[in-house]
Protein backbone atom coordinates (compact mmCIF):
# COMPACT_ATOMS: atom_id res chain seq x y z
CA UNK A 1 0.00 0.00 0.00
CA UNK A 2 1.46 3.30 -1.11
CA UNK A 3 1.66 5.85 1.83
CA UNK A 4 -0.19 8.38 -0.87
CA UNK A 5 -3.34 6.36 0.01
CA UNK A 6 -3.25 7.27 3.64
CA UNK A 7 -3.58 10.96 3.04
CA UNK A 8 -7.39 10.15 2.54
CA UNK A 9 -7.66 9.04 5.96
CA UNK A 10 -7.75 12.63 6.66
CA UNK A 11 -10.04 13.98 4.15
CA UNK A 12 -12.51 11.56 5.38
CA UNK A 13 -12.33 12.04 8.59
CA UNK A 14 -12.40 15.95 8.20
CA UNK A 15 -15.45 15.74 5.66
CA UNK A 16 -17.65 13.81 8.78
CA UNK A 17 -19.03 17.43 9.96
CA UNK A 18 -20.59 20.21 7.26
CA UNK A 19 -19.85 23.22 10.16
CA UNK A 20 -21.87 25.57 7.79
CA UNK A 21 -24.81 23.43 7.27
CA UNK A 22 -24.16 22.28 11.32
CA UNK A 23 -23.89 18.67 10.37
CA UNK A 24 -22.34 16.00 11.66
CA UNK A 25 -22.22 11.96 11.55
CA UNK A 26 -19.63 11.01 13.66
CA UNK A 27 -22.32 10.29 16.48
CA UNK A 28 -21.48 6.65 17.18
CA UNK A 29 -18.95 4.13 17.03
CA UNK A 30 -20.51 2.87 14.07
CA UNK A 31 -19.77 5.65 12.28
CA UNK A 32 -15.89 5.96 13.48
CA UNK A 33 -15.62 2.13 12.89
CA UNK A 34 -16.48 3.12 8.84
CA UNK A 35 -13.84 5.55 8.59
CA UNK A 36 -11.44 2.64 8.23
CA UNK A 37 -12.91 1.58 5.42
CA UNK A 38 -11.91 -2.52 5.14
CA UNK A 39 -9.10 -2.19 7.85
CA UNK A 40 -11.80 -4.04 9.56
CA UNK A 41 -9.05 -5.16 12.66
CA UNK A 42 -8.42 -2.06 13.51
CA UNK A 43 -12.22 -1.03 13.33
CA UNK A 44 -13.15 -3.64 15.96
CA UNK A 45 -10.89 -1.57 18.57
CA UNK A 46 -12.97 1.12 18.41
CA UNK A 47 -15.38 2.23 21.56
CA UNK A 48 -17.89 4.87 22.78
CA UNK A 49 -14.87 6.70 23.96
CA UNK A 50 -13.60 7.34 20.39
CA UNK A 51 -16.33 8.86 19.19
CA UNK A 52 -15.14 11.85 21.25
CA UNK A 53 -11.35 11.72 20.64
CA UNK A 54 -12.27 11.33 16.99
CA UNK A 55 -13.93 14.45 16.72
CA UNK A 56 -10.87 16.25 18.54
CA UNK A 57 -8.54 15.08 15.98
CA UNK A 58 -11.00 16.10 13.36
CA UNK A 59 -11.62 19.85 14.37
CA UNK A 60 -7.18 19.39 14.36
CA UNK A 61 -6.89 17.99 11.09
CA UNK A 62 -9.66 20.86 9.72
CA UNK A 63 -7.09 23.44 11.03
CA UNK A 64 -4.40 21.99 8.61
CA UNK A 65 -6.40 22.39 5.57
CA UNK A 66 -7.82 25.98 6.68
CA UNK A 67 -4.64 26.96 7.17
CA UNK A 68 -3.55 25.91 3.84
CA UNK A 69 -6.43 26.82 1.79
CA UNK A 70 -5.80 30.45 3.72
CA UNK A 71 -2.23 30.64 2.10
CA UNK A 72 -0.18 30.01 5.67
CA UNK A 73 1.89 27.22 5.18
CA UNK A 74 4.01 27.93 8.29
CA UNK A 75 0.68 27.39 10.15
CA UNK A 76 -0.51 24.18 8.10
CA UNK A 77 2.96 22.46 8.70
CA UNK A 78 3.18 23.58 12.00
CA UNK A 79 -0.62 22.06 13.04
CA UNK A 80 0.37 18.90 11.03
CA UNK A 81 3.99 18.38 12.91
CA UNK A 82 1.99 18.29 16.06
CA UNK A 83 -0.37 15.36 15.31
CA UNK A 84 2.73 13.78 14.04
CA UNK A 85 4.43 14.21 17.41
CA UNK A 86 1.96 13.20 19.06
CA UNK A 87 0.23 10.30 17.12
CA UNK A 88 3.50 8.61 16.02
CA UNK A 89 3.70 6.32 12.64
CA UNK A 90 5.00 2.62 13.16
CA UNK A 91 6.17 2.00 9.84
CA UNK A 92 6.70 -1.16 8.46
CA UNK A 93 7.60 -3.47 4.96
CA UNK A 94 5.22 -5.60 3.60
CA UNK A 95 4.76 -7.60 0.64
CA UNK A 96 1.21 -9.30 1.23
CA UNK A 97 0.26 -12.04 -1.26
CA UNK A 98 1.47 -9.94 -4.31
CA UNK A 99 4.08 -11.81 -6.58
CA UNK A 100 5.84 -10.80 -9.08
CA UNK A 101 7.29 -12.66 -12.47
CA UNK A 102 9.99 -14.17 -10.22
CA UNK A 103 7.63 -15.23 -7.15
CA UNK A 104 8.88 -12.92 -4.96
CA UNK A 105 6.69 -10.34 -2.86
CA UNK A 106 6.32 -7.39 -4.12
CA UNK A 107 7.42 -5.35 -1.20
CA UNK A 108 5.72 -1.65 0.03
CA UNK A 109 5.96 0.72 2.70
CA UNK A 110 3.06 0.49 4.75
CA UNK A 111 2.20 1.80 8.32
CA UNK A 112 1.05 -0.56 11.19
CA UNK A 113 -1.93 0.03 13.33
CA UNK A 114 -0.83 1.74 16.61
CA UNK A 115 -1.87 -0.78 19.39
CA UNK A 116 -2.86 1.10 22.18
CA UNK A 117 -6.75 2.29 20.87
CA UNK A 118 -8.59 3.16 17.78
CA UNK A 119 -8.36 6.58 17.35
CA UNK A 120 -4.33 7.04 17.79
CA UNK A 121 -4.17 4.33 15.05
CA UNK A 122 -6.25 6.46 12.80
CA UNK A 123 -5.02 9.81 14.10
CA UNK A 124 -0.96 8.31 12.89
CA UNK A 125 -1.98 7.21 9.67
CA UNK A 126 -3.99 10.37 8.49
CA UNK A 127 -1.18 12.29 9.53
CA UNK A 128 1.41 10.89 8.22
CA UNK A 129 -0.42 10.35 5.05
CA UNK A 130 -1.63 13.87 4.97
CA UNK A 131 2.32 15.08 5.97
CA UNK A 132 3.71 12.72 2.72
CA UNK A 133 1.07 14.42 0.20
CA UNK A 134 1.83 18.13 1.70
CA UNK A 135 5.72 17.06 1.29
CA UNK A 136 5.21 15.67 -2.07
CA UNK A 137 2.73 17.48 -3.97
CA UNK A 138 3.19 21.21 -2.19
CA UNK A 139 0.61 22.88 0.66
CA UNK A 140 -1.62 24.71 -1.82
CA UNK A 141 -2.85 20.75 -2.97
CA UNK A 142 -4.43 21.02 0.53
CA UNK A 143 -7.90 22.70 -0.47
CA UNK A 144 -11.60 23.21 0.99
CA UNK A 145 -14.31 23.31 -1.19
CA UNK A 146 -14.90 26.38 -2.64
CA UNK A 147 -19.02 26.07 -3.14
CA UNK A 148 -20.79 27.45 -0.29
CA UNK A 149 -21.49 26.50 2.59
CA UNK A 150 -19.96 23.22 1.80
CA UNK A 151 -16.42 23.77 2.58
CA UNK A 152 -15.24 20.08 2.66
CA UNK A 153 -11.65 19.11 2.76
CA UNK A 154 -9.90 18.13 -0.75
CA UNK A 155 -6.38 16.58 -2.02
CA UNK A 156 -5.91 18.54 -5.19
CA UNK A 157 -4.66 15.81 -7.93
CA UNK A 158 -4.98 17.85 -10.80
CA UNK A 159 -2.07 18.13 -13.55
CA UNK A 160 -2.54 21.91 -13.21
CA UNK A 161 -3.57 22.62 -9.54
CA UNK A 162 -6.86 23.79 -10.93
CA UNK A 163 -9.24 21.94 -8.26
CA UNK A 164 -11.75 24.25 -6.75
CA UNK A 165 -14.42 21.76 -5.42
CA UNK A 166 -14.79 18.53 -3.14
CA UNK A 167 -16.66 16.86 -6.03
CA UNK A 168 -18.52 17.26 -9.28
CA UNK A 169 -21.70 17.55 -7.59
CA UNK A 170 -20.51 21.14 -6.19
CA UNK A 171 -18.24 22.17 -8.82
CA UNK A 172 -21.82 21.98 -11.11
CA UNK A 173 -23.81 23.96 -8.26
CA UNK A 174 -21.17 26.77 -8.11
CA UNK A 175 -21.05 26.93 -11.96
CA UNK A 176 -25.24 27.32 -12.07
CA UNK A 177 -25.36 29.64 -9.42
CA UNK A 178 -22.49 31.64 -11.05
CA UNK A 179 -24.31 32.12 -14.82
CA UNK A 180 -27.84 32.59 -12.80
CA UNK A 181 -25.42 35.31 -11.12
CA UNK A 182 -24.24 36.61 -14.26
CA UNK A 183 -27.16 36.12 -16.16
CA UNK A 184 -28.75 38.64 -13.36
CA UNK A 185 -26.21 41.16 -13.64
CA UNK A 186 -26.73 41.20 -17.13
CA UNK A 187 -30.77 41.54 -16.95
CA UNK A 188 -30.40 44.92 -14.14
CA UNK A 189 -27.53 46.38 -16.42
CA UNK A 190 -30.14 45.87 -19.29
CA UNK A 191 -33.01 47.38 -17.46
CA UNK A 192 -30.63 50.15 -16.06
CA UNK A 193 -29.47 51.13 -19.25
CA UNK A 194 -33.40 51.24 -20.65
CA UNK A 195 -34.04 53.61 -18.03
CA UNK A 196 -31.14 55.77 -18.56
CA UNK A 197 -32.37 55.93 -22.10
CA UNK A 198 -35.95 56.40 -21.55
CA UNK A 199 -34.60 59.29 -19.07
CA UNK A 200 -32.45 60.98 -21.69
CA UNK A 201 -35.46 61.07 -23.92
CA UNK A 202 -37.95 62.51 -21.86
CA UNK A 203 -35.29 64.97 -21.39
CA UNK A 204 -34.68 65.56 -25.05
CA UNK A 205 -38.15 65.62 -25.14
CA UNK A 206 -38.92 68.77 -22.71
CA UNK A 207 -36.11 70.39 -23.76
CA UNK A 208 -38.03 70.75 -27.74
CA UNK A 209 -40.84 71.66 -26.03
Amino acid sequence: MELAYYSDYAVRLVNTEEPARNKDSLTSVDAVRELFGANQQAARRATDSDVTRFRSVRGRLRGVFEAADGGDETLAVDLLNSLLLEFPVSPQISGHDYRDDDGRPLWHMHLADHPSNATAGFAAIAAMGLAFHLTEYGVDRLGLCEAAPCRNAYLDTSTNRSRRYCSDRCATRANVAAYRARKRLESERSASTGRTAEKAQQASAAGDS
